[in-house]
């Protein structure tokens, strides 16, 4: 498979901290690639570098061949990249149906914004009930499947996800990734950033694992289930 998205020696910094020092990675389209690695790592920033959230201090972003280290943010959501940050971030005094249509508030495609309202709510059935509910009273997992549905209305062809499983039931993590790899088998393509390195390496076919802002390990996501220092360090084995 082609690689939809590569990352060469990039680089970057807030102010005087060194945030990232020349990572390098590659998400073939139609994959799942997994960042893993503590908190701190530099996994945040390797998405926000890639949304063009933090700028880019050496190095190359190329998404579908063409270069976005430059480009302004909106640009590179337009272009098909479209993260769903940690933390819940919801317009929490806005409906569910206004949250997500905020997702495809760039779109001029009506009938086919339409279509995808309608595949979202597919996705996630518990989001049809609440439609006229406030966001900011969901439940944390309907919150998650919330930005997750509304990050889907931009019509993504990359999915940035950011800690998917953050403060959830084990329940509501079987299903969130349930739908992850639904998403994937459905055509889209994820990287996929979690603490939860067991799940992580679970769903996806190939992983890095950043440490201090550096590339430390990188293979096929069963290869590194089954590295004796992976499973000391992040599957608690």
């Amino acid at each position: 498979m082609p690689d939809l998205l590569e990352l060469a020696g990039v680089s970057a910094s807030y102010g005087r901290i060194q945030a990232l020092s020349g990572v390098s990675l590659s998400v073939p389209e139609g994959s799942i690639v997994a960042l893993l690695g503590s908190n701190g790592a530099g996994k945040t920033t390797t998405l926000n570098t890639i949304s063009r959230l933090v700028p880019v201090q050496s190095g190359s972003i190329r998404f579908d061949g063409k270069a976005v280290e430059s480009m302004a943010s909106h640009k590179v959501v337009e272009g098909g990249v479209v993260q769903v940050p940690e933390g819940r971030e919801v317009f929490r005094d806005m409906s569910v149906r206004e949250n997500l249509e905020m997702g495809a508030y760039r779109r001029k495609d009506a009938a086919t914004v339409r279509a995808d309202f309608d595949r979202v709510l597919d996705y996630f059935p518990k989001l049809r009930d609440r439609l006229q509910q406030r966001a900011g009273t969901l439940s944390g997992g309907e919150q998650q499947m919330l930005l997750i549905g509304r990050a889907l209305m931009a019509r993504p062809r990359l999915l940035l996800l950011d800690e998917p499983s953050l403060g959830l039931s084990p329940v509501l993590v079987q299903q969130i990734f349930g739908i992850i790899d639904r998403l994937n088998k459905d055509g889209l393509t994820i990287l996929l950033v979690e603490q939860n390195a067991a799940v992580a390496l679970s769903t996806s076919s190939y992983a890095y694992i950043l440490e201090n802002g550096e590339m430390a390990l990188q293979g096929a996501s069963d290869q590194l289930r089954r590295d004796d220092s992976v499973r000391r360090t992040y599957l608690g084995h």
